[in-house]
């Protein structure tokens, strides 16, 4: 029986339809219509996978997928709001990172370490949510035993010579104590409850105290070695940080961050790590998405032998996990039979069909982004929830400028965009971040102190910034 069926199974993909999902990258990306269409039906026959009989469940391997376009049209973004819409462990990795077996560099496997440890972080941020009032509330009766310390008890007098030369013998060792007096108790209650009113309040947020907390560095260990080694160090480190005992000390802080830092430790002894790393490896076999970028830059055949590192051995050393092994890690293993694996390249000199058969037969839907137009840049700047233009007039603001772009202004940036890009090499969409930082430099520099109020940018604002640059092609080589 896999772990899926047996712990957290209440969680489950989010129930999206593939147009749902169109419709939910529509809003922050523009065009590339075919490669939303196959990540929407790939995250789509996850769900419908769940819904399987067991004995069929484990049949049905995912369908990875090849994007294939220029730089700067959007690849990875899919790939990345797909992971925020499902909520689903997700990182991205540069193939050129990793190096054949036997050579300097990254294993393979640290991939499917790093994506375990991402869906950790995911799962304890939520358990720590879950317990949040609680963890807080306890840090509050901390916070008040700091403000008001409980009456201290007095030691016990000694009653009989015995005991007086046992006290004497024992100086400095701590004995038994008499319990503090009623009317003292009653006294530390009444300042106790108004302490906590004040608390409740806010009365007492600057109010600087000393708490004593856990020291959460681990101990340094450095470790020389080859790939692969870096398991070893974080298994070091977890080993003594179960033998040593756990350091504390004194911080001195206002009351605001005194209580989220307590609130921090009481919500780490609330939640069960064993528990989150359970439901962690699940999610990581059953959901997890893993991008490689750059796998044009290990595509190839080589025809002869020499001292550089084989592309096609790293290719052989990525086939396992795409077509599914278990990989060994600090928490326990791994199995990557279900894993969604996203690869994208530009493929400007290499081809898809220089990858290994192997590799290729393991990417079986195929999808091609189209290089972006004049039109495509005039939408990225004004029509999604993140556009450009937005984010400019957002962080400005905070200034007190209030930018306004003209219809004119956005249609001459796009086609000073699209012109660089045929001028210079082709960077997509972010060729529009150079040429806007590069127009709004003035008044980013002006505001606040010598520029407030309303800034108009419109077309000829754009040309005067932009157009001498952009004629001259050796110089804008350099800076757009």
């Amino acid at each position: 029986m896999e772990r899926g069926a047996v712990q957290g199974a209440a969680w489950e993909p989010d129930r999206l339809t593939p147009r749902q999902i169109v419709a939910e990258l529509d809003r922050y990306i523009v065009g590339q219509a075919e490669a939303k269409r196959a990540v929407a039906i790939a995250l789509r026959n996850r769900w419908r996978r769940q819904q399987l009989p067991p004995h069929l469940r484990d049949e049905v391997a995912p369908k990875n997928i090849l994007m294939i376009g220029p730089t700067g049209v959007g690849k990875t973004e899919i790939a990345r709001r797909l992971a925020r819409l499902t909520g689903a462990p997700f990182i991205k990795v540069e193939a050129t990172k990793f190096t054949e077996v036997g050579y300097v560099g990254r294993d393979v496997e640290s991939i499917i370490r790093d994506l375990l440890e991402t869906a950790i972080r995911m799962v304890k941020a939520e358990r720590v949510a879950a317990v949040e009032d609680r963890a807080r509330a306890a840090a509050d009766d901390r916070l008040l035993d700091v403000l008001v310390p409980p009456p201290r008890r007095r030691p016990q007098r000694a009653g009989s010579p015995w005991e007086m030369l046992l006290g004497s013998l024992g100086a400095g060792m701590p004995g038994p104590a008499e319990p503090a007096r009623p009317e003292e108790e009653e006294d530390w209650r009444r300042h106790r409850q108004e302490a906590a009113a004040r608390l409740r309040s806010g009365q007492l947020e600057d109010q600087v105290v000393e708490i004593e907390v856990e020291d959460q560095a681990p101990p340094m260990v450095d470790i020389l070695g080859g790939p692969g080694l870096e398991e070893v160090t974080l298994n070091v480190q977890d080993l003594l940080k179960d033998w040593l005992p756990r350091r504390k000390r004194r911080r001195r802080l206002p009351v605001r961050e005194a209580r989220e830092v307590l609130a921090q430790e009481e919500a780490q002894k609330l939640i069960d790590m064993d528990q989150v790393v359970a439901e962690a490896i699940r999610r990581t076999e059953q959901a997890g998405i893993v991008f490689i970028d750059e796998i044009d830059k290990i595509a190839g055949r080589e025809r002869g032998h020499g001292p550089d590192v084989s592309r096609e051995g790293v290719q052989r050393d990525i086939l396992p996990i795409v077509e599914g092994s278990t990989v060994m890690t600090r928490h326990g293993p791994v199995r990557t039979d279900h894993i969604l694996f996203i690869a994208a390249g530009a493929f400007h000199i290499a081809r898809p069909s220089d990858l290994i058969p192997e590799l290729q037969g393991r990417f079986p839907i195929r999808v091609e982004l189209q290089p972006l137009t004049r039109d495509d840049f005039k939408r990225i700047l004004t029509e999604p929830d993140n556009a450009l233009l937005r984010q400019y007039q957002a962080l400005l603001a905070t200034d007190g400028v209030e930018l306004e772009f003209t219809p004119d202004a956005v249609e001459a940036l796009a086609d000073m965009a699209a012109r660089a890009n045929q001028q210079a090499e082709n960077i997509g969409a972010r060729r529009l971040h150079t040429l806007l930082e590069r127009l709004l430099e003035p008044v980013a520099f002006d505001a606040p102190d010598a520029l407030q109020g309303k800034v108009v940018v419109d077309a000829a604002f754009v040309r005067q910034r932009l157009e001498g640059v952009l004629q001259d092609q050796d110089l804008s080589r350099y800076i757009l």
